[in-house]
């Protein structure tokens, strides 16, 4: 395979490239938004016909959820880069012979139902970040013939390096502590869904691509589900660390954009993923 990985510099991006680099007869070919402004339609084309991947990731994505809910200025540009630019690809994609791979969200889904979501259950967001997610979904669908959608929830890893990009809950945990000298932490006890290691994504990806899957939408999260504070416990006592943990309602830190309460990702298409707590396990020890 010829892979192209647009936004390779962040946490998704650079989890492909090391994934797709490490397995033999693939060319792994990155660019970050430094390198291909993908809202330049006519750039993007010339990239893709100088190159000629076989399969094209788009790992891009502005995901400042509580922002695009106050910012018309941001929301326009979420718009733009996780609506209609995942639409423009898949057109452009289907035009040249290319396999299109897009990442969404479990934020596409309201959250109300109990039970997690399937793949094909109906999209109904509850926040402005989820409505332009949701709209590249159908922009993809509606232009593109040979696309994967892959959705997932509460990305953590190896941190982008990508310009403004911002930590994963992980990393922040350990910094209010380790840095930052916190003794005792007030951790939202809600908002269920499943974490996602990003190289057990691109490894889920990896297996999709090669396993002659139909073309359509899959869910690549790690198994299980927790809450904030199930993950922010299990963070600290996987490090021996000690530090008070204290679960409190989403209304203790009101945020403009509403949350699902309960959007796991079931996936029913592909063997299952590891349990969200091996894939944490083995970032914690990398991480140091």
């Amino acid at each position: 395979m010829k892979l192209l990985i647009l936004g390779a510099q962040g946490m998704l991006g650079q989890a492909l490239f090391s994934q797709f680099n490490a397995v033999g007869g693939n060319q792994v070919i990155g660019y970050d938004k430094d390198d291909l402004d993908v809202t330049d339609r006519e750039r993007v084309s010339l990239v893709f016909d100088s190159i000629q991947p076989t399969h094209v990731l788009n790992a891009v994505a502005i995901n400042a959820v509580d922002a695009i809910e106050t910012s018309s200025e941001l929301y326009q540009v979420a718009e733009t880069i996780n609506g209609v630019i995942p639409g423009d690809l898949a057109k452009l994609c289907r035009q040249k012979g290319i396999t299109f791979i897009h990442y969404s969200s479990d934020y596409v889904f309201s959250g109300n139902n109990g039970r997690g979501y399937h793949e094909c259950d109906r999209i109904e967001p509850v926040n402005t970040y989820g409505t332009t997610k949701a709209h590249g979904e159908t922009l993809v669908q509606e232009h593109g013939d040979q696309y994967y959608i892959i959705r997932l929830s509460k990305l953590f890893g190896k941190p982008a390096t990508s310009a403004g990009a911002k930590k994963s809950f992980v990393d922040t945990m350990l910094s209010l502590v380790l840095e930052g000298g916190k003794t005792s932490l007030d951790i939202v006890d809600e908002e269920k869904s499943s974490p996602t290691y990003a190289p057990d994504l691109a490894d889920f990806t990896h297996r999709l691509l090669i396993g002659d899957y139909p073309f359509g939408i899959y869910h690549g999260a790690n198994h299980g589900v927790c809450t904030w504070y199930d993950w922010a416990k299990e963070i600290f006592a996987y490090k021996g660390i000690s530090v008070q943990v204290n679960p409190v309602p989403g209304s203790k830190y009101p945020r403009p954009a509403k949350r699902p309460q309960f959007s796991e990702l079931i996936n029913t298409k592909l063997p299952a993923q590891r349990s969200w707590q091996e894939g944490l396990g083995e970032y914690l020890k990398i991480c140091g």
